[in-house]
């Protein structure tokens, strides 16, 4: 099995491959990536000496990149993704091209070799909802250019299974964490703020909940939709642990014997999403449920980052 993994060099992407050539002992992985901010090759330098593994520096966006890779393949993981909100609100441009445009040349791609797909999404898509969780047939209500751009990937897929018979799955997954992660998300954030005695700075009144999923989970869950999972289908991605954020800053003073009037609260995100929340039963069909408790994984990932100071900043 030849797969391609776009954005096989960030957070989530790097963890599904190192699964993915562990699992799989016939699995031949190439990487694509254009090495953005939130991409590196430490992620992937482990597998230097793994012939099973090759990396490949481009763009999703370009056809010409894209193209000779998905001929060689029988599967292609699309991971690559412009992910930050904040960055989102800022300049929304760059996310439409990435994850809309990108999406749609590897999904033009994929029908001209005839290889399926499978499409990594997020919660987000379904918008914020105070109670309740959603299933995968809950209509998508992005509420910032980050998700938006998500939602629309995600329907472009749809359409090239619906339109063209194309085996294309999506896994949609809630919040990840653990080593490795851009220091720009929450918990890196929070956590390298407190390893370093500055401020962590919990958006509005730290109400917010979010759901998170240890990478390792998540990437576990990827393989199974490639595994098992059916053309045309959605998988959402779930039974991880939801806290409110100012809970979490909390948990990781705690971790880091940071004092906890680090603390600080400040001017809340525009459109900001309280809550996430999703039905998992359909993964949980394929026989997936996570692993790792958020207790132990959150430790997990306080350790690395205070193991690493060199990757608390700049790129990561």
């Amino acid at each position: 099995m030849n797969v391609l993994v776009t954005g096989g060099a960030g957070f989530i992407g790097s963890h599904f491959v190192d699964r993915l050539l562990e699992e799989e002992a016939d699995a031949r992985v190439s990487v694509l990536d254009a090495l953005t901010y939130a991409g590196t090759k430490e992620n992937v330098a482990h597998l230097g000496e793994e012939e099973r593994f090759r990396f490949v520096l481009g763009d999703i966006v370009e056809a010409e990149a894209v193209d000779p890779l998905v001929k060689d393949a029988d599967l292609v993981v699309n991971f690559a993704a412009e992910s930050f909100v904040d960055r989102s609100i800022g300049d929304a441009r760059p996310f439409a091209v990435t994850n809309v445009q990108g999406t749609l040349t590897i999904l033009d791609a994929c029908r001209r070799h005839d290889v399926a797909m499978v499409q990594v999404s997020t919660d987000e898509v379904y918008g914020s909802t105070p109670e309740g969780a959603f299933t995968e047939e809950s209509p998508l209500q992005p509420n910032n250019p980050y998700s938006a751009t998500k939602a629309g990937a995600d329907l472009l897929c749809r359409s090239y299974h619906r339109t063209y018979g194309m085996d294309v799955r999506i896994f949609r997954g809630p919040n990840a964490y653990g080593p490795r992660q851009h220091p720009e998300k929450a918990i890196p954030t929070f956590t390298i703020a407190a390893l370093e005695g500055r401020p962590l700075p919990v958006y509005g009144d730290g109400s917010n909940r979010r759901e998170w999923l240890h990478v390792r989970d998540f990437a576990r869950a990827v393989v199974t939709v490639v595994r098992r999972g059916k053309p045309g289908e959605i998988y959402n991605g779930g039974g991880g642990h939801e806290v409110p954020n100012l809970e979490l800053a909390e948990a990781i003073c705690r971790l880091t014997d940071a004092p906890p009037d680090l603390i600080t609260f400040v001017d809340d995100r525009p459109g900001h999403d309280f809550r996430y929340s999703m039905v998992w039963d359909r993964l949980r069909g394929l026989e997936w449920v996570p692993d790792v408790p958020f207790e132990r994984g959150l430790e997990e990932t306080v350790t690395w980052f205070r193991d690493h100071p060199d990757r608390r900043g700049g790129r990561a």
